[in-house]
């Protein structure tokens, strides 16, 4: 059986996997490139809430950490739209006070490296940059950020944990043949707000909801946290008429906000100063084949499937990574070769279509949540769901409510049914017939 596990990366998903790897007993050293953040504010200004939703929790539950994360998180049932002319809106995720959860990108790191710290067999080690892997031997070289110096581990195993642009992935794309690999930016970078507690430290808008100011081209999103403010992001292109391009000067900004988010201004107090110290990041998609090497290497998380953040899902689909990886081990009783190679057969198709789905969201969510043809398609599948739960669950359900649901299958039988849909809203009156027995008839036909 093999014992010694390397795992690079000490984000979420590489903290997550030395839990699970821990509990049955491998030894575990994970190397980190950056400092220890919980004794150095490394996420400031350039951090996105994150959205846990039942995949992630399913992971978290599965090594037992679910309660203590549930602690540092806050539900949220819906999307609170907030509209240019200061009308408000208000969209339930699911049904049943189906929600998925805030929670800061740091806290939730820091809490899983402590978890996994508590376990006698992990060892962490900060400031180690991945500078190698020798695959015959499966030698690990890190030099360390300060004295650069360089340590060599040997194991049994290594994992690939390091992101989205990550060393362990770009030392096995120079060592393989015919390594597909392709990063795609989307024209649209993200600079972090805040909205502060108001002066007893409540909260200044709905607690319990994912705020949305779409815009068209671009949005304005806000995650609640539990001392009482929201993490504000702002999506916008990099270049053109509303862009980032644009917004040099402090008069430009100023006048920005007022045009497009004035409800908002008297909730950011700082806003100004926020938007001019806090950098513009860029979101990538990353795909590449293969996954696992030699039978004893594997890439996982973000360092095989980096996703853009508009479905709430890159940290759930690390975790979920994780689970799977987890019932091979029970399944093929720790045969490393044969759990490898299904882990990527399974995970890759289900990783690509969840990278299609976030790209595909982000129109949905800067644009289409505000348009009355959109709401009225939403309510019309919201209906004929709860009446035919066996037969349609809405896209979205599939994908943030149902971990049983592949996110490959979840794809197909969503752009099935949008295919339904287009025809539906296509129907002359459809505002006034669509409570009707006749839509609710063509949409089974269409279905069989």
């Amino acid at each position: 059986m093999s014992k010694k596990v390397t795992v690079v990366g000490a984000g979420l998903v590489g903290s997550l996997l030395s839990l699970y790897l821990a509990k049955k007993g491998y030894k575990i050293d994970i190397y980190e490139r950056r400092p220890d953040m919980r004794k150095a504010n490394l996420l400031a200004g350039r951090s996105i809430n994150l959205a846990l939703s039942d995949r992630g929790w399913k992971g978290l539950e599965a090594v037992g950490i679910a309660e203590d994360i549930m602690k540092i998180s806050i539900p949220m049932y819906g999307r609170h739209i907030h509209h240019k002319d200061g009308t408000k809106a208000y969209q339930p995720y699911g049904k049943d006070n189906q929600a998925i959860y805030s929670v800061s990108r740091a806290d939730i790191n820091m809490k899983l490296m402590d978890l996994a710290e508590e376990q006698a067999n992990v060892t962490f080690h900060f400031d180690k940059r991945c500078a190698h892997i020798s695959r015959g031997e499966l030698v690990a070289s890190f030099e360390d950020n300060s004295t650069k110096e360089i340590t060599e581990t040997k194991s049994d195993l290594l994992f690939g944990a390091d992101g989205a642009f990550a060393a362990s992935r770009l030392n096995m794309q120079l060592q393989s043949d015919r390594f597909e690999y392709n990063q795609h930016y989307i024209n649209c970078g993200y600079k972090e707000l805040i909205i502060p507690p108001g002066k007893n430290g409540e909260f200044l808008m709905e607690k319990n909801a994912l705020h949305i100011w779409p815009r068209g081209t671009f949005m304005m999103i806000a995650l609640p946290n539990p001392d009482g403010n929201f993490t504000c992001t702002l999506f916008l292109p990099f270049d053109g008429e509303k862009s980032f391009d644009n917004l040099k000067t402090e008069a430009q900004v100023k006048r920005f906000f007022e045009e497009e988010f004035p409800d908002a201004i008297p909730l950011m107090p700082t806003y100004l100063e926020d938007f001019k110290n806090n950098p513009v990041s860029s979101l990538v998609t990353v795909k590449c084949f293969p996954w696992t090497f030699d039978e004893k290497i594997a890439l996982i998380g973000d360092a095989a499937h980096a996703l853009v953040p508009f479905y709430g899902q890159g940290m759930n689909c690390g975790f979920e990574d994780c689970v799977v990886l987890n019932d091979l081990i029970e399944k093929h009783k720790e045969n490393w070769p044969l759990i490898l190679k299904e882990y990527e057969t399974l995970r890759k198709p289900d990783a690509d279509a969840i990278a299609d789905l976030a790209v595909a969201n982000f129109i949905e969510m800067r644009d289409r949540t505000a348009d009355p043809k959109f709401l009225l398609q939403k309510k019309i599948e919201a209906k004929f769901s709860s009446k035919y739960p066996d037969k349609w669950i809405p896209s979205y359900s599939m994908v943030t409510f149902s971990p049983q649901i592949r996110y490959s299958t979840a794809l197909k039988q969503g752009n099935k049914q949008q295919a339904i849909m287009d025809k539906i809203m296509d129907k002359p009156n459809i505002e006034s017939i669509w409570e009707s027995v006749e839509i609710e008839n063509e949409m089974l036909n269409q279905l069989n």
